[in-house]
């Protein structure tokens, strides 16, 4: 793992990580107030709310990562090579009503504020950890993984509150803290799922993922101001919703779809990634929840250091281009370190180097923020959160149900449980190229 590709990308699920396994209710006078007087200081306090939001959001996430292949397991009664197809089927029914639903959060966000669309989706996360902790049949941890998915998208619209609160200036480094509170998530969350599991049942992260979530509403509810003042708002359009048509909003930003295209490319590494290691591990290195959970911890704390102290000075002195390109060989060479891994504590050592690649989010967000239209932003972080989706629908059916379950079961001619991580380190390597022509037709950045 690099880091936490929260949740990466260019999409709020994820922080782009380069590799590693892993976005009193406020007058609208004051929502005016707040856009309308751009001192530091309100942005700053603008940032640390929605960080705070961040961070309460993805240690819940991250709570039930070790657990979840688990609980399918347990759930089937099958073998973890057996279990892994369901476990495919169910993490791509999130991703289905993501890809579905992101765009039409974001156009919502566009037309009524980022705070009221951020608020809906928390409290549904929180419920739907809930039923996900009461699940006790496959079908219903299937319809409470569709729940989340829906909600889900609520990154979507926590990237839409930075690019408005941002300027030139702090742009990078805003989307790098936000990348630091994915990571400091993940140092947590991982690490506590996989306690309480041990300590508790499989079924106790959940619930504690719910409190966190219906917390972070409460927050949320009391404290987190509005960003966009109603004179920037825009008609919401079921057409502009469509998330095929959405995806077709980035043609209107050359750049901004080349890098998407790079993108599509790297999340569909970055998810497979993110959905076989906790299988991998297991069955490569008999790893337990708890164990996961601690290198997950350790794959967050790298995240912080490069998220939160790297982005900034590193963008500033070779850009987000070279940035870029850096980053993305970063993540495929690290990807070929968990395909041919040996040896346990050969993990740790890969996402060590692999953090670097974490880098690649943030220069992404700033790029592509400070390209379009104000107005826009909710609509194009949507279409960017659907591309996320798409390539989390067919992730687990390529990696973990596909090649993850064939070269780990006895019909495989030979037993190869890092294969999906070979895929990913082709698939980024292809995404190197496509950003040198990008980035060569737009020589500016």
């Amino acid at each position: 793992m690099n880091q936490p590709e929260s949740n990466e990308s260019i999409a709020p699920e994820e922080s782009d990580s380069g590799g590693s396994p892993y976005t009193p209710p406020v007058a609208i006078e004051a929502a005016e107030e707040f856009s309308e007087s751009p001192n530091e200081s309100k942005r700053q306090a603008g940032i640390v709310f929605i960080w705070i939001t961040l961070f309460i959001d993805i240690l819940g996430i991250g709570i039930v990562i070790p657990v979840l292949p688990g609980l399918v397991e347990e759930l089937s009664g099958l073998s973890e090579s057996g279990a892994a197809w369901y476990y495919g089927v169910i993490v791509a029914s999130y991703a289905t009503m993501q890809f579905l639903f992101a765009p039409i959060l974001g156009g919502l966000s566009d037309r009524f504020g980022r705070r009221p669309i951020l608020l809906v989706a928390l409290f549904g996360l929180g419920i739907d950890f809930i039923i996900q902790g009461m699940a006790n049949s496959l079908w219903l941890l299937f319809v409470a993984r569709i729940i989340s998915g829906i909600f889900g998208a609520s990154f979507t619209t926590g990237n839409a509150y930075i690019a408005d609160i941002s300027t030139d200036d702090t742009r990078a480094r805003n989307f790098g803290l936000v990348g630091a509170a994915f990571g400091l998530g993940f140092i947590i969350g991982p690490a506590l799922g996989g306690l309480l599991s041990v300590q508790f049942s499989l079924r106790a992260p959940f619930f504690a993922a719910a409190g966190l979530a219906l917390l972070n509403w409460l927050y949320g509810y009391f404290i987190l101001p509005e960003s966009l003042p109603p004179q920037k708002r825009r008609p919401f359009s079921l057409r502009n919703a469509n998330p095929f048509g959405t995806i077709g909003t980035l043609r209107r930003y050359p750049l901004v779809f080349g890098l998407a295209m790079v993108f599509l490319l790297k999340a569909l590494a970055q998810r497979g990634l993110e959905n076989v290691f906790v299988l991998f591990s297991g069955f490569r290195f008999q790893w337990n929840d708890q164990t996961v959970g601690f290198f997950l911890c350790w794959v967050g704390v790298t995240a912080v250091i490069v998220q939160g102290g790297l982005v900034r000075p590193a963008v500033k002195r070779f850009g987000e281009g070279k940035i870029l390109l850096f980053a993305t060989m970063i993540s495929a060479i690290s990807f070929l370190g968990y395909a041919f891994a040996s040896q346990a504590w050969m993990l740790p050592v890969i996402a060590f180097f692999g953090a670097l690649g974490g880098l690649a989010g943030p220069a992404v967000q700033s790029l592509v923020t400070k390209t379009v239209d104000e107005t826009e932003q909710g609509e194009v972080q949507g279409a960017l959160t659907s591309l996320q989706g798409l390539t989390s629908i067919f992730a687990p059916i390529i990696f973990t149900s596909g090649l993850f379950s064939y070269f780990t079961s006895a019909a495989a001619p030979f037993e190869f449980p890092g294969a999906p991580f070979l895929l990913g380190a082709i698939l980024i390597f292809i995404s190197f190229f496509v950003l040198l022509g990008v980035l060569a037709k737009h020589p500016d950045h």
